[in-house]
């Protein structure tokens, strides 16, 4: 059998490297005088807590009493139509053909006609609030009450990759940390032996959201607060399975080595805050190869819960498992879980450019059992009012058709209106706030920006989105930057 060999018989102490010797020697003058930033470089986590490196998932408490102590959040790709599904415009339907006086051609992404394209789908009141649910999504419909709908949300970009930036870190640039990194550095993990922000990819091999990792990336937070993505092929998670021929005992001697030469690098460096975190990332991946391989396993549920996600149907198994995934990971107190429906390029994803029915007839059928089971199983379990889920694209689509002349039977992007809903952890069912145009083009009635959804999901879980910082580069940075209005409207 093949030996691993002990890294505690390597050289205890190595010699300085020339960059060690430029950083102790050439940079010391400058190291004194910045020295008073780099000890302020602390996390604002509450009045009387900050973030301690060496435990950086340990569970933090809240600012104040919450509801919600969990998130899905499920990300409808491409940018769903929101006249097609949750805001139901008659207007539109009467005008189909005439010429909108008010559409700008450069809304979108491309060029529109301005000629209006009604909705393919039928709408029916459903429940108590008299909710219009579109024909595309029968389970969900069944479920209105339980949610919330707000109609005037708008972004700032007509661009799949910074109008994604934004939905996820608030900002349309790359390189700043992502809800769910904030959301688990500011209240940490119930659970040390799981991730506590865990993502999934659309499962049928149809690519990643545009901008890749940077979507669930930590930016300049720890990196241990960086979203821990499922494969959707092969082994979910990197190297979860020991190596072929190595024991335990051996895995666990060569991690105490690493350990010990990890620490006494850190006390050379006590500066160097990201080694704490890469500690603690190596040892998170050691637990969570006794702990992943079950929470993944959705052969441990009945076979009437399996159905009830849809995993006895084509179409859509691959996101009824995701959403029972996780149901079974926010049981085991994964803090923040986000599913991503729809792959890279338009016809893989909701980016309904050439044929709107089809496109969202296409995907609402994966979603819509897997979505209503998700809200439904939650409920039964008594998990729903302490989960919050969120659903929503990166941004709606235009009322007009698209194409420079004749019109189409598809939609451009549009920045300027998106309907996103809440159902769960502390919000009021059956509710509906904000409004667009008679014709859906534009938010016009509390008129709500992205900085709004996330003051509002950090309001649920119990963090005051204006105290929740982190000191980078001499600035406190904050999810919501300097905006940011909690919708009291939609919470019970």
């Amino acid at each position: 059998m093949k030996k691993f060999p002990d890294l505690r018989t390597a050289v205890a102490r190595q010699p300085l490297t020339r960059r060690e010797v430029l950083q102790k020697t050439g940079m010391g003058c400058g190291a004194l005088a910045l020295s008073s930033l780099v000890n302020g470089d602390r996390s604002i986590l509450s009045a009387a807590d900050s973030l301690d490196l060496s435990q950086p998932l340990r569970p933090r408490p809240p600012h104040f009493a919450s509801q919600a102590k969990a998130v899905i959040w499920l990300v409808m790709n491409g940018g769903q139509s929101q006249v097609d599904t949750w805001d139901y415009k008659p207007e539109l339907q009467k005008r189909h053909g005439q010429t909108l006086s008010t559409a700008d051609p450069h809304t979108g992404f491309f060029k529109t006609t301005g000629t209006l394209l009604k909705s393919p789908f039928s709408f029916t009141q459903e429940g108590e609030s008299g909710t219009w649910v579109p024909e595309i999504f029968p389970n969900i419909g069944q479920h209105v009450d339980k949610m919330a709908f707000v109609h005037s949300c708008y972004t700032e970009s007509n661009n799949h990759s910074p109008a994604l930036f934004q939905m996820n870190t608030g900002l349309n640039r790359m390189g700043f940390p992502c809800v769910g990194s904030w959301v688990t550095y500011g209240l940490g993990s119930e659970n040390e032996n799981m991730p506590g922000f865990v993502v999934m990819t659309d499962a049928l091999g149809r690519g990643l959201p545009k901008g890749h990792a940077q979507n669930w990336g930590a930016g300049f937070l720890p990196s241990v607060f960086q979203g821990v993505r499922l494969k959707d092929q092969g082994s979910p998670i990197d190297n979860l399975e020991r190596l072929e021929g190595q024991t335990a005992e051996e895995q666990r001697s060569f991690l105490n080595a690493l350990s010990t030469l990890n620490q006494s690098h850190k006390q050379r460096f006590a500066a160097e805050s990201e080694l704490s975190a890469r500690i603690e990332a190596f040892e998170l991946a050691y637990r969570m190869q006794m702990a992943a391989p079950g929470v993944l396993d959705v052969n441990q549920e009945t076979e009437a819960t399996r159905k009830a996600y849809g995993l006895d149907k084509e179409k859509c198994s691959h996101f009824g498992k995701q959403c029972l995934l996780a149901r079974r990971m926010i049981e085991q107190n994964v803090r923040f879980v986000q599913i991503y429906s729809g792959g890279t390029d338009n016809d893989k994803s909701w980016d309904g450019h050439i044929d709107i029915r089809k496109n969202h007839g296409q995907f609402a059928l994966e979603v819509d059992q897997p979505i209503a089971a998700l809200i439904a199983d939650l409920d039964a379990r008594g998990l729903l009012e302490s989960t919050l889920i969120v659903c929503g694209g990166e941004f709606g689509r235009t009322s007009d058709a698209q194409g420079q002349s004749a019109p189409t039977k598809g939609r451009d992007h549009n920045p300027h209106a998106m309907t996103m809903w809440f159902a769960g952890g502390g919000i009021k069912g059956g509710v509906h706030y904000g409004a667009t145009d008679e014709v859906g083009y534009k938010a016009v009635d509390n008129r709500v920006m992205i900085h709004d959804i996330h003051a509002t999901i950090l309001h649920l879980l119990g963090m005051n989105h204006e105290q929740l910082t982190y000191r980078f580069n001499g600035r406190d940075f904050r999810l919501t930057d300097v905006y940011g209005r909690i919708l009291q409207e939609i919470i019970a």
